[in-house]
């Protein structure tokens, strides 16, 4: 009895596990697809990341297919070596020669891991996404710009697109965001332009418009960039300065060993000075769409510029040259904590400790213009508060990296600095700004009609004394 028994619970156990064995290969998940960033528009030229995951067995092969109908193209068709669990296709699809017309389609990713399983159907996609393709560039046309710019200056485009997502202004390399101006139904927009100190006469202008399919056009802006000199000078650092300093600005390290003094400067002058750029770079982004000024900006009453835009600086240290570095705005001496007048109308987007600068105050004025305020010894707004033109925003002082007390002021565009003296300029506004808003008929700025003898020209140059003040 007992050898029947074996003779039946044996070959039963062996067919049981044969069939668990084969329905646990069987069940194995396959390949696994992801589209990173996720894809919903094929257009002229569409990047596509795919990424291929398998359970067991490594990824063997993929191909990838769009379906429109009865029409088909691959996109891609791969095979693996190595057996790794994770292969990645990186492809730009070209969609004017796949053979399909605008309109809706299917993305089909078909792939197989190297792993056994019984049956292996391989005819069915691992993903399906639906996309669009879309093979018409946006349309676009410049329809008036500041004629003349200069190193260190700006500007302003107004253009004409239909069917785009992301509209701006190449300026030198930089790309400067546009807003929707005049009537809803109009197609129009405005990019403040801004070129850096630094920027090459060369520099290409050029309006941009790119659609959801990243289909882009382009059209040049007609300007001429005129050339500008900066001036130079020389900042000596003394040891009791730094050691007052130094201790504010890197609060970390407490007091600073004399052989740490020139490292620590070296540190603040440097990667603080660069955090504070990158700082501006993503306050620009919170810019109002309109422009919230009115006129020319105010500089306060009873000071002077004794450090210029864009002087740049080498900093001495014990009778040796130890850095090199770019002012990039004017500093105003005044007599001790006078008031400091928001130099325009707007709202506070920044007001707080900013690195080398101490505290400090960034207005937003709209269309990516912004001014900034720094030194401060007392800050009496605070971020989100809109300001007039002429209030009280704070007083001047010396934090931050500054030796006395003066008033550090910017005027940035998309978060570069730009020279405070052409905004300072009712004409310079009325004819780089408002010019071409009235060329295109866009009623954007009040009291913006031109003076009867209103030509187009570069601002005076500032009257200034020099003073070899670090900051």
């Amino acid at each position: 009895m007992r050898f029947w028994l074996v003779f039946v619970i044996v070959p039963a156990l062996v067919i049981v596990g044969g069939i668990s064995f084969l329905a646990w290969r069987q069940g194995v998940p396959g390949v696994r697809a992801e589209l990173a960033p996720p894809l919903r528009y094929i257009g002229l030229k569409t990047p596509l990341g795919l990424t291929l995951t398998a359970a067991r067995g490594g990824v063997e092969s993929a191909e990838l297919r769009l379906v429109q109908g009865q029409g088909r193209a691959v996109l891609a068709r791969q095979s693996f070596s190595g057996g790794a669990l994770q292969q990645r296709i990186q492809l730009t699809v070209e969609g004017a020669g796949l053979g399909l017309r605008e309109g809706a389609a299917t993305l089909e990713v078909f792939a197989r891991d190297g792993f056994w399983r019984p049956l292996r159907v391989d005819d069915r996609p691992v993903l399906t996404v639906p996309v669009m393709l879309d093979l018409t560039a946006p349309s676009l046309e410049v329809v008036s710009s500041t004629r003349y710019l200069a190193q260190g200056g700006g500007g302003l485009v107004v253009f004409r697109a239909r069917g785009a997502a992301r509209l701006g202004v190449n300026a030198g390399g930089r790309f400067l965001p546009a807003y929707p101006v005049g009537p809803a139904d109009a197609g129009l927009f405005a990019a403040m332009v801004a070129l850096p100190w630094d920027a090459p006469t060369s520099a290409p202008i050029a309006v941009t418009a790119q659609d959801e399919a990243g289909n882009t056009a382009s059209r040049p802006v007609s300007s001429e960039i005129k050339p500008r000199r900066f001036p130079a000078g020389t900042v000596d650092l003394k040891p009791e300065f730094l050691a007052a300093k130094l201790p504010e600005l890197l609060p970390g390290r407490g007091a600073v060993a004399p052989e740490q003094v020139l490292p620590a400067f070296l540190t603040v002058n440097r990667d603080q000075r660069r955090t504070a750029e990158q700082t501006k770079r993503e306050l620009a982004a919170r810019t109002a769409p309109r422009p919230l000024w009115q006129g020319a900006f105010l500089q306060p009453r009873n000071t002077k510029v004794f450090s210029n835009f864009a002087e740049t600086r080498v900093y001495r240290y014990r009778g040796q040259d130890v850095d090199s570095q770019v002012h990039l705005g004017y500093d105003l001496a005044s007599v001790r904590q006078s008031p400091v007048p928001a130099a325009n109308s707007g709202a506070v987007v920044f007001a707080g400790p900013l690195t080398i600068y101490g505290n400090t105050v960034v207005v937003d004025h709209g269309l990516g213009l912004m001014t900034l305020y720094a030194h401060l010894s007392a800050m009496s707004v605070k971020e989100g508060e809109e300001v007039q033109k002429g209030q009280e925003i704070g007083r001047t002082g010396a934090t931050g990296l500054a030796l006395g007390d003066h008033l550090h002021y910017e005027v940035l565009i998309h978060g570069i600095s730009v020279t405070p003296l052409e905004w300072w300029d009712a004409r310079w506004i009325r004819d780089h700004i408002g010019k071409p808003l009235r060329e295109a008929n866009v009623a954007l700025l009040e009291a913006d009609q031109p003076a009867p003898d209103s030509e187009e020209r570069p601002p005076a140059p500032a009257r200034t004394r020099r003073s070899a003040r670090p900051r």
